[in-house]
């Protein structure tokens, strides 16, 4: 039997004798692509609905073995009693067409037969070719996304207690020498205790060039240097996520700088390697031991309990991690001024380096993870953003050996059991005893609580409570420098790209044992609230 009565009899080309309601401007794309992208057979008794008592069975396998042209459905059918369209007919035409060597009389009626409809699928798959062409040589980047973060800040601070201090050293830690009201209440209401409208921006550039490789370019702007809760005169506990140095200083309001510039690349199985001249601590960590907050509003809760050992130091610097079956390995180094050709004032590995030196091991489960971490702190490096009480600034003013253990757990089911987010962080301070004060150890603690989709699915309600950094230790007598901090707040999830957190927050002692000096417990409090609009695409 000639190809095309073998065609005409097969059961995939019934439909061309058929009556058919769909003309050529009505092609059927799905149904041609299931059938066209379907695997060819090999032999006629790979179809489960296929008999040999069907009357074109024979058809059907002539196809099969002299052409191999059939394509069946994946569950082993061949559905011979389905209707098809001209197009799909068109597709079995053309598989069949590509095994042939020889253009037959047979040959040439079917093409002329099905020739409008080959011509309209050539003309829509050059089209298609045309506008993808187009797309490529017009986007932005073959390698390139950009990721954006905005957020708007309003809200301030109100100060209680009293907080008078004396003169001498604890004085002049704080900058107060020529302060004529020694009171720090007065002092903060005045400086601080305006309501301020800020913003932070972030432009995130992440390139790859083999797709497991990692290059991210930030760029960033903001105005919190002089807002309510830059803390730089009196409270830096109060300062909120993120304000790194460049934004403390209001000379540097709405500014674009660079933030961030590092490449991360993999080494082999498991390891990768990430070094930048703009590259932070926790970029080149294998885990991030903590699952709080979901959004961020005081600094001091966003260092997985321990911003000593997680100082976020902000440099030049290099590392490398290792992560296979939940245990992970982390090794760092960040230099502040790596920038700095002076060794006295900066570099890398110089004794003017201020820079951290990190290592982390730990675990991280599917809904849980534990890491210890130690960082060696050269000229005073960390904590990150300065927050801790004034005392326990100025024994990290020198080299400092930290320590954090931290963990966090989520529950499999969002419910009223929220996930727990804790940490600790110890530090050895290396302060000489002439240097004044001679603190020689602090610490830290918080627990962090999250429930999702908490009242209203998709919104977070959070709070935390801990201590911020406060000094424990001194050659003579032990500093009275304890304090508490708590947040609480709630995400809003307006849209999938839109939040708005209301918060508040209370800080007991932001002054520690400088706060108390002259008046016992009467130190000054802090109590602040903000509202957190944030925009992410």
């Amino acid at each position: 039997m000639k190809l095309f009565q073998q065609l005409l009899l097969a059961p995939a080309a019934l439909g061309l004798l058929a009556p058919m309601a769909a003309g050529a401007a009505e092609l059927n794309i799905a149904g041609v692509s299931q059938y066209t992208s379907q695997e060819q057979v090999t032999s006629i008794s790979q179809f489960s609905d296929v008999k040999p008592t069907d009357w074109a069975y024979q058809a059907l396998s002539n196809l099969i073995e002299r052409y191999g042209c059939v394509a069946g459905y994946p569950n082993g059918t061949y559905k011979g009693g389905q209707a098809m369209t001209r197009f799909e007919a068109a597709a079995l035409l053309n598989a069949c067409l590509d095994r042939v060597t020889e253009v037959t009389d047979e040959l040439k009626r079917l093409m002329k037969e099905f020739e409008k409809e080959l011509a309209i699928l050539k003309g829509r798959v050059d089209g298609l070719e045309a506008r993808v062409g187009e797309l490529e040589a017009n986007q932005f980047s073959t390698t390139t996304k950009l990721k954006g973060y905005a957020a708007f800040v309003l809200g301030g601070n109100s100060y209680g207690g009293n907080g008078n201090v004396v003169p001498g050293a604890a004085f002049a830690a704080l900058g107060l020498n020529n302060l004529g009201d020694s009171s720090l209440k007065n002092y903060a209401k005045a400086t601080q205790g305006g309501t301020s409208f800020n913003y932070d921006v972030r432009l995130d550039l992440d390139t790859s060039f083999t797709g497991k490789d990692l290059l991210r370019t930030r760029m960033r702007a903001g105005n919190f240097g002089a807002s309510a809760y830059n803390g730089a005169s009196t409270t830096n506990i109060s300062r909120l996520t993120g304000m790194e140095t460049s934004f403390q200083d209001p000379a540097g309001a709405n500014v674009v700088s660079i933030d961030r510039l590092f490449y991360k690349f993999p080494v082999g199985d498991g390891f990768n390697v990430i070094v930048g001249p703009r590259v932070r601590q926790d970029d080149m960590l294998a885990m991030w031991p903590s699952a709080y907050p979901a959004d961020t509003v005081l600094d001091i809760f966003t260092y997985a309990g321990a911003p000593g050992a997680y100082s976020l130091n902000l440099g030049g610097g290099a590392g490398v991690t290792y992560a296979k079956n939940g245990l992970n390995a982390s090794l760092n180094y960040v230099s502040k001024n790596a920038d700095s050709g002076n060794p006295s004032e900066g570099g890398i590995g110089t004794d003017g380096a201020k820079s951290t030196f990190t290592a982390q091991l730990g675990y991280a489960g599917t809904n849980y993870g534990l890491a210890f971490a130690y960082t060696y702190d050269q000229n005073g490096a960390g904590p990150y953003g300065g927050n801790a009480t004034p005392l326990a600034l100025v024994g990290f003013s020198g080299s400092s050996s930290n320590y954090g253990l931290s963990a966090y757990w989520s529950p499999k089911e969002t419910g009223f059991i929220p996930s727990i987010s804790t940490g600790w962080g110890y530090s050895t301070l290396a302060a000489p005893e002439g240097s004044g004060i001679g603190i020689t150890a602090a610490q830290n603690w918080y627990v962090g609580l999250q429930w999702a989709d908490a009242i209203i699915k998709g919104n977070t309600l959070g709070m935390a409570v801990g201590q911020p950094t406060f000094a424990t230790s001194q050659f003579k007598g032990k500093p009275n420098d304890g304090n508490y901090a708590w947040e609480w707040w709630y995400k809003f999830q307006v849209t999938d790209n839109i939040s708005v957190t209301p918060a508040i927050y209370y800080l007991s002692a932001p002054t520690g044992a400088i706060g108390r000096a002259a008046v016992g417990d009467n130190a000054l409090t802090n109590f602040g609230g903000l509202v957190k609009t944030t925009f992410k695409f």
